[in-house]
C-alpha cells in the first residue's frame, strides 16, 4: 500500500507517490469501469434507483443552496456536472425550472444511459478537461465525489474557473472527509488498517480545513459548506460494518430514517445546522462545499 502524506505545495493529503497516468487509465479501464467490477457497475445505478427517495434528498438540498445563490434567477440556469456516473443529478436538475444541464463523464455505461435521456455529453477522462473548448460558461458546475481521484486536484480547480464557470457561478464540490477523528479512533480500536485509503482509486483525502485552502489558492470564496451524517459513529458504538456488507446496509437505513423524520417534523433547518457544526469540528461522512469565483 502506497503511504499517505500531506501535500507540501497544498496542504491536503494525498498518496506518495501520486500514481502515475499509465496506472490510473489502467485501473479505471480495467477494473473501476468493469461491468463485472465492484466499484462501477450496472447495481450502481440499480442502487440509485432503488434509494430514489435518499438521492432525491440529496438533489432537492443542492437545489436549495443553488436558489439560496440565485434567487428567482435561478430559472434557465445552466449546469455542467464534471464525473456524473448514470447523470441521476442531471435527470432531476433538468426538471427544475427548465434548467438546461449537460456534463463530461469517463464510462462508456454512464455517458450511453445519459444520451439515451436526450441530454447533451462528453465522453472524455476529467484529466481531459484542459484540453477541451466549449462554447458556453455555465452558473452551476457539479464536482460530486470526484476530486478525490484526480492527479492533479488544483489544476482542475483552476480550468473549472478559468473556462466552465460564469463570473458569479456557483461550484459545488463533494468529497469524502477522511481521517477525521470517529474513523482514526475506529481504526485504532479495532486495526482495521485504514480502510478508506483506496489506492489508486482515491488519491486525495480532504478534510474541510484542507479543502477550503486549496479553493482559496485555485481563486475561490466559500459561500456554504455541510458534511453529512457521520456514518462512523457506528463502528464507535459496536456495529463494525468494515467488510459486512449487510450490517453497513442497515446502518446505512438508520441514517436515511434519521433524516427522513427530521425532515418530515419540520426540523431540516435543524438538521442542516448540526451538519454544519459537525463540518465545523471535521466530522461527518462526506464533506459538500458551495463556492464562487473570487474576481478580484
Amino acid at each position: 500500500m502506497k503511504k499517505v502524506i500531506k501535500d507540501l505545495k497544498h496542504g491536503y493529503l494525498r498518496l506518495d507517490p501520486v500514481p502515475s497516468k499509465k496506472e490510473v487509465d489502467e485501473f479505471y479501464a480495467k477494473e473501476f469501469y468493469n461491468a463485472n467490477d465492484k466499484y462501477f457497475n450496472n447495481s450502481s445505478l440499480l442502487v440509485q434507483l432503488e434509494q430514489s427517495d435518499f438521492f432525491k434528498t440529496r438533489w432537492e438540498k443542492i437545489f436549495k443552496i443553488c436558489k439560496k445563490k440565485f434567487t428567482d434567477k435561478i430559472t434557465d440556469k445552466k449546469i455542467f456536472d464534471i464525473g456524473y456516473g448514470f447523470g441521476q443529478s442531471l435527470l432531476f436538475f433538468r426538471d427544475q425550472k427548465n434548467m438546461q444541464v449537460s456534463g463530461i463523464e469517463p464510462s462508456v455505461e454512464g455517458y450511453k444511459y445519459i444520451l439515451s435521456k436526450g441530454i447533451p455529453s462528453l465522453n472524455i477522462g476529467i484529466d481531459d478537461l484542459q484540453n477541451i473548448e466549449l462554447n458556453d460558461r455555465y452558473e452551476i458546475v457539479m464536482l460530486l465525489n470526484v476530486l478525490e481521484h484526480l492527479r492533479d486536484p488544483f489544476q482542475t480547480l483552476t480550468l473549472i474557473k478559468e473556462k466552465l464557470l460564469t463570473s458569479d457561478g456557483l461550484l459545488v464540490l463533494e468529497v469524502p472527509n477522511d481521517f477525521n477523528a470517529f474513523q482514526r479512533v475506529a481504526n485504532e480500536e479495532y486495526k482495521l488498517d485504514q480502510w478508506w485509503v483506496v489506492s489508486p482509486n482515491h488519491i486525495n483525502y480532504f478534510s474541510p480545513n484542507s479543502l477550503f485552502k486549496l479553493l482559496n489558492k485555485c481563486g475561490y470564496d466559500i459561500f456554504e459548506y455541510h458534511t453529512s451524517f457521520p456514518l462512523e459513529l457506528f463502528l464507535l458504538t459496536g456495529d463494525n460494518y468494515i467488510n459486512d456488507r449487510e450490517l453497513g446496509k442497515k446502518c446505512h437505513e438508520k441514517r436515511v430514517q434519521f433524516e427522513h423524520l427530521m425532515i418530515k417534523h419540520n426540523q431540516e433547518d435543524k438538521l442542516n445546522a448540526f451538519y454544519k457544526a459537525l463540518a465545523d469540528i471535521e466530522l461527518g461522512r462526506s464533506l459538500r462545499v458551495y463556492a464562487t469565483p473570487n474576481n478580484v
